[in-house]
């Protein structure tokens, strides 16, 4: 199977992949590499120095530059706009454009405006008419102008839904209870309320599989930045959120939950090989974290392709 240029469409590249549709009024230059089975939209234009990944989506009035990047299974939404020259002038050209990356599986809204040099991570959304002056973690959704993170999606990449809203889960009995990623638990502690005020208690033993060798406190963070966005190889980690709330994205590279922390009497074990992010901390919010291992840099994965790599080579 070939590729279906429409008659009215100007397509110069020869590197275009079977199944690929280009559709009327769309010009792509000649340099441009465009993947298998993608869906090319009236009016699109495709500069000389853009590579397009298989099974993409560009919707009517999309423009990629030279310096663009789209991975594979992209929706860029009507109209999105791309740039990829942070000082343009007219008549004047750098002599390498800024690259702009796009990640696999990434939704681009419509009239959504994307600043050259940012990646924008797998699996993420960018809202309508957002305005993307900075990089955006991996299955993050940010909205507005400039784009904040206002929430992770924890649908599979095949799934049309993003995050459901995080709810506190006040139905859960006193004990350990399975929050759908591997070995990550949602914990209750019991509550004891009279007129002196109230208290929470936890067995350490009874409750997480692990002597803390450490902790540490994160407490008068902005509420629109976010923390974490990393994984350990070694150590793992339960977190409580003694004062204000908190929200603790959890991935174990197949699966993701959005878990709210906003009780002391409710706890959340982490395990190696978790990505973790916190995130939607309350002006008030101080987060306990209680370590397995004592603080080493190597125990760190810091980027998300590799903890899925890893994640994957070893079945974790």
């Amino acid at each position: 199977m070939t590729a279906f240029i429409h008659e009215k469409a100007l397509c110069e590249s020869a590197t275009v992949g079977t199944g690929t549709r280009v559709w009327a009024f769309a010009h792509v230059l000649p340099g441009a590499r465009i993947g298998r089975d993608c869906n090319i939209c009236d009016g699109v234009f495709i500069e000389n120095d853009v590579v397009v990944g298989d099974r993409t989506t560009v919707k009517c009035g999309v423009q990629l530059w030279d310096g663009v990047r789209l991975g594979d299974d992209v929706f860029v939404g009507p109209n999105a706009t791309f740039t990829n020259d942070l000082f343009p002038r007219s008549g004047q050209h750098p002599e390498r454009y800024t690259p702009t990356i796009v990640e696999d599986g990434a939704s681009i809204g419509a009239n959504a405006t994307i600043l050259a040099g940012v990646t924008i991570g797998r699996g993420a959304m960018i809202g309508a008419g957002a305005v993307v002056t900075r990089s955006v973690p991996p299955n993050a959704i940010v909205v507005g102008n400039p784009a904040r993170i206002r929430g992770y999606s924890v649908a599979g990449p095949d799934a049309r839904t993003g995050r459901p809203d995080a709810r506190p889960r006040d139905d859960l009995a006193v004990g350990v209870h399975d929050a759908g990623v591997k070995g990550v638990r949602e914990i209750r502690f019991p509550v004891y309320n009279d007129v002196r005020g109230n208290l929470t208690v936890g067995n350490f033993a009874d409750l997480v599989p692990f002597a803390p060798a450490r902790f540490f406190m994160v407490y008068g963070v902005p509420s629109r930045e976010t923390r974490g966005e990393h994984a350990h190889r070694a150590c793992a980690q339960f977190l409580v959120c003694t004062a204000g709330s908190v929200r603790v994205l959890a991935d174990d590279g197949r699966a993701r939950a959005d878990i709210l922390l906003d009780s002391p009497h409710k706890g959340l074990l982490l395990p190696p090989m978790t990505w973790g992010t916190q995130y939607e901390y309350s002006a008030d919010a101080v987060l306990l974290v209680f370590a397995s291992h004592p603080y080493d840099n190597d125990d760190y994965i810091r980027t998300y392709d590799e903890f899925l790599a890893l994640s994957r080579a070893t079945g974790a």
